[in-house]
C-alpha cells in the first residue's frame, strides 16, 4: 500500500542515492533489495554516518553498510501482532512475503493528523513578550490587539474575545435575554455546544434536521417548528459550509426571532462575499486547538449591536462596572480570554491567508485523487458560498453503509487519522427528553452512517493524498471480490 519508492534502494546503488533517498522519506531509514526485490537489510542514517567515520565514501555501495540483522514480518501477519512488534527501538517494520520479498511497511513514526495546528509564525516571540511583562492572565495589551485583528479580518466592527467558543455561545444567549420557557431551534447534527448552552440557559431545544449536501440545518423544516415561545434559531455552519442565510433571514424577519451564527468550524468562509458572522445579530468562533486558527482555547463573539457588545463585556467580566470596580450590574460570567492566549491568536491571525491557502491546496489534492473512486461523494460548495473545508468529509454511498466503521478502524490503524462525524443530537441520552415523539431526523441519520472526516492538518501532503487514495481503492477492490457491492 505504500510507495516502495519512497523508502528503497538496490544494493548496488551508491550511498549518497540512499542518504536522499532517507533524506525524502522523513522516516530515518530506507530498505536495501535486490533486482528482484528481495529485501537485504535496513540503512539508517546513523549506519551511514558511522560508515563515513570508517572511512567509506558516499559513492560506495549501500551493501557495504546495510544492517542485515533486521525485524521482519509477513504482510498477512495479523493486525494485532503487527500493533504489538512496535517498541522504542522498532519503529519501522518491512513486510515481506514467503519470498522475502518486500511488499510494503507500516511505522508508527507518525500519523497523518486530522488535524492540529501550526505554530510557525511570531507565537513564540509575542508569548516570550506575556512572560517578561509579567501580563499572562486577561489584562494586557494582546487581548484588545486581538480582537482588533479579527475584527479587521471578518469586517465586523464589535467583537469580543472570550474563553471558548462554548461560552461564547452562552454569552450570546444571555445577552439576548434567552431564558426559562424559551425555545431556541438548533440543528439535529452538530457537536454538542449550541445544544448545551441553550440548556444551560434554561431554554428548550427544538431540533431541526439538516441538509443533505451541506451538514447544515435545513432552512425548510424551520418554520413548522416555530412556536410563540421561539427566541432564536443558531445557526451552525457545519464542517466549513455556511448555511442558507438568505432564507433563514427571511424566515427570523417574518417571526421576529434572533439569529445566532455559530461559526466554530466556519472561519474563513463566506456567503454572497460575504464573511459567515456578518448575517446574525450575534456570531461566535471558536479558537479551540483543532480549528483554522487557535489559541489552544478561545472564542470571539461579534456583535451587530453596539449595545449587546457594552453588555457581553460586562457579562464577560462577572458583570461588574466598567465604572466602579468590585460593583456589580449583573450576575454575570469569568468568560474572558487571557493576554497569553491571545498573543498565540495575534500570531495566528497574522497567518490566516496562509492557512487558507494550505487549506485549498488541500482539497484540490484530495479532489484529484478521489474524485476517480466512483463509491464516495466529496464535499463542494452548494450555493453562493466559499468553503474554507475545515475538515474534508467523505460520503460512502448507499452500498457500503456497513463497512463505515470498518473503513475508518483500518485508516487509522495504517496510521491516518480519520473519523466519524458528529452523533446526531436526538440519539443521545441528554437530549432525548427535548425531542417530539413525532419528530424524524432522516438525513441527520443518513449522513452519519455514511460520513468520514479524512485527515486536514496543514502538514498533511500530497504523497500523504495518495496514500489515504492508495487504502480507499484497496477497500473497493476488496469488497468488489468479497461481496460484490460496487
Amino acid at each position: 500500500m505504500n510507495n516502495l519508492k519512497d523508502i528503497t534502494v538496490k544494493e548496488n546503488d551508491k550511498i549518497i542515492k540512499a542518504l536522499r533517498v532517507i533524506n525524502l522519506n522523513s522516516l530515518g531509514a530506507c530498505f536495501v533489495v535486490s533486482k528482484s526485490n528481495v529485501l537485504k537489510g535496513v540503512l539508517t542514517d546513523g549506519d551511514i554516518r558511522r560508515g563515513l567515520i570508517k572511512n567509506y565514501s558516499l559513492n560506495d555501495k549501500v551493501i557495504n553498510l546495510v544492517n542485515k540483522n533486521f525485524f521482519c514480518l509477513n504482510f498477512k501477519s495479523k493486525k494485532s501482532t503487527i500493533a504489538k512488534s512496535f517498541s522504542s527501538r522498532i519503529r519501522l517494520i518491512p513486510l515481506v512475503n514467503k519470498k522475502k520479498q518486500l511488499v510494503s511497511y507500516l511505522t508508527n513514526k507518525s500519523k497523518i493528523s486530522l488535524a492540529k495546528p501550526n505554530l510557525d509564525g511570531n507565537e513564540t516571540k509575542y508569548l516570550n513578550e506575556c512572560i517578561n511583562t509579567g501580563w499572562i492572565s486577561s489584562n494586557g495589551k494582546f487581548v484588545k490587539m486581538f480582537e482588533k485583528k479579527f475584527s479587521k479580518y471578518v469586517k465586523i466592527k464589535n467583537c469580543l474575545a472570550v474563553s471558548s467558543g462554548t461560552t461564547a455561545l452562552q454569552l450570546a444567549l444571555k445577552t439576548l435575554d434567552i431564558k426559562y420557557g424559551d425555545e431556541v431551534i438548533v440543528p439535529n447534527l452538530t457537536f454538542a455546544s449550541p445544544v448545551n448552552a441553550v440548556i444551560h440557559a434554561g431554554a428548550k431545544p427544538v431540533f431541526v434536521d439538516v441538509n443533505e449536501n451541506t451538514y447544515c440545518i435545513d432552512e425548510t423544516l424551520i418554520q413548522k417548528k416555530i412556536t410563540k415561545k421561539t427566541k432564536a434559531i443558531i445557526v451552525v455552519h457545519l464542517y466549513g459550509h455556511p448555511s442558507n442565510m438568505t432564507k433563514i433571514l427571511n424566515i427570523a424577519k417574518k417571526n421576529k426571532i434572533k439569529i445566532i451564527e455559530d461559526c466554530a468550524e466556519a472561519l474563513g468562509s463566506y456567503y454572497k462575499k460575504k464573511h459567515v458572522g456578518h448575517f446574525g445579530d450575534i456570531s461566535t468562533f471558536s479558537f479551540f486547538g483543532n480549528k483554522l486558527i487557535t489559541t489552544g482555547e478561545g472564542g470571539m463573539i461579534c456583535f451587530k449591536s453596539k449595545a449587546h457588545k457594552e453588555r457581553a463585556e460586562i457579562l464577560r467580566d462577572h458583570g461588574m462596572s466598567k465604572n466602579l470596580k468590585y460593583w456589580h450590574e449583573e450576575a454575570g460570567f469569568n468568560f474572558r480570554l487571557t493576554n497569553i492566549q491571545s498573543a498565540i491568536g495575534c500570531a495566528q491571525i497574522e497567518r490566516i491567508k496562509w492557512f487558507l491557502n494550505n487549506k485549498m491546496n488541500l482539497v484540490k489534492n484530495y479532489n484529484s485523487r478521489l474524485s476517480k473512486l466512483n463509491f464516495l461523494t466529496l464535499p463542494g460548495e452548494y450555493g453562493p458560498v466559499s468553503n474554507s473545508y475545515w475538515l474534508y468529509t467523505i460520503k460512502l454511498n448507499k452500498d457500503l453503509l456497513k463497512f463505515k466503521n470498518r473503513i475508518i478502524k483500518e485508516l487509522n490503524f495504517y496510521g491516518i487519522e480519520a473519523r466519524q462525524i458528529f452523533y446526531p443530537m436526538h440519539l443521545m441520552k441528554p437530549y432525548k427528553r427535548f425531542i417530539d415523539k413525532r419528530d424524524e431526523f432522516p438525513v441527520s441519520l443518513r449522513l452519519f452512517n455514511t460520513s468520514i472526516s479524512l485527515p486536514s492538518a496543514y502538514d498533511v501532503k500530497k504523497s500523504d493524498v495518495s496514500k489515504i487514495y492508495n487504502y480507499l481503492s484497496k477497500f473497493k477492490n476488496t469488497l468488489m471480490i468479497q461481496k460484490k457491492y460496487l
